[in-house]
């Protein structure tokens, strides 16, 4: 059926805008990732609090929504935002009121990580979605997590947006060149917080 005429400006202009940001669009530089990167607890994780003597208030407890835990002796006790090491430290003090000295070690598991600091994929990925930042994580390693790409992806026309000293900016990424074709030199760095927008192919 053909486009009606308010319906084709509006797709005239949809088109516009994304042939526009393509154009002006940088490629994303292979920019160094973080050095000596710790990784931040956020709601969702899985802490695994050991209390050295004192097995009775060790626990493996989540991280709520709020981002805050809750254990044995230890109440609504902020989690989210902190190293492992930073929140061990503070439950040390909390335990401190009722147990003389103690020593507490945290591990986390089941790695979500506070929502600044996570990687979204968004439009035609094969599985969109969220993940966690990892050390040195590549563009190569980030399409691996979400499946690669459906049919009908503009792999070439992808973007990164990237908060950049505080200001958000917008980077072009060769996908399909890396995918399809095996160009190591598209295999950007990704950065905590990146957004990988991947758009739908013109037909």
């Amino acid at each position: 059926m053909p486009l009606t005429r308010p319906r084709t400006y509006a797709f005239l202009v949809v088109c516009l805008f994304l042939l526009g940001g393509c154009e002006t669009a940088p490629l994303a530089p292979n920019v160094e990732p973080p050095t000596e990167y710790t990784y931040i607890i956020g709601p969702g994780d899985n802490i695994e609090m050991f209390v050295w003597g004192n097995p009775e208030v060790s626990r493996s407890v989540p991280v709520r929504p709020d981002g805050k835990i809750s254990a044995p002796l230890v109440e609504e006790l902020p989690a989210s935002g902190k190293t492992p090491f930073q929140l061990a430290r503070d439950i040390e003090r909390e335990l401190g009121k009722y147990i003389r000295n103690p020593l507490v070690s945290v591990i986390v598991s089941g790695f979500v990580g506070p929502y600044s600091e996570q990687v979204r994929v968004v439009g035609q990925a094969a599985k969109p979605q969220a993940v966690p930042y990892k050390e040195n994580m590549s563009l190569l390693d980030l399409m691996i997590l979400v499946g690669g790409m459906t049919e009908y992806a503009a792999g070439n026309r992808s973007t990164i947006v990237r908060t950049v000293n505080g200001v958000q900016q917008q980077f072009r990424v060769r996908v399909d060149d890396l995918l399809d074709n095996g160009d190591i030199s598209a295999n950007v760095n990704v950065l905590p917080g990146d957004v990988l927008i991947i758009p739908e192919a013109y037909f």
